[in-house]
């Protein structure tokens, strides 16, 4: 089961990416082309280029996890933007298919802000 949370740091590979790449390829693309390390602990997005696959990788502490989903109809909508670095807010609605451009989140207080 997949469970997204507020204390991991989430990133988006913004290149096409090949679904047949496993572990070790996918965590290569994390080092070469997000400059980050991926026995990190954080989760690295990535998407193909007729973006109906998705894979998310990430390093549990004894291991990399794979979750991988494939859409039978319709298309996962990239958030505007040429950073890499996402929120949970916005993982969990590429996900769902929720609109991004739609979306306004509401004022909240930021401790520390």
């Amino acid at each position: 089961m997949l469970s997204l949370s507020i204390h991991q740091r989430y990133y988006l590979f913004r290149g096409h990416a090949d679904m047949r790449n496993g572990f070790d390829r996918l965590s290569g693309l994390v080092r070469e082309h997000l400059q980050k390390d991926p026995l990190g602990g954080d989760v690295f997005v990535f998407i193909n280029k007729r973006r109906n696959q998705i894979k998310l990788l990430c390093w549990d502490g004894d291991g990399f996890m794979l979750f991988y989903k494939r859409l039978e109809q319709g298309t996962f909508e990239l958030p505007k933007g040429e950073q890499s670095d996402i929120t949970v807010d916005i993982l969990s609605c590429l996900l769902q298919g929720i609109k991004l451009s739609t979306v306004r989140k509401r004022k909240r207080y930021v401790h520390g802000a």
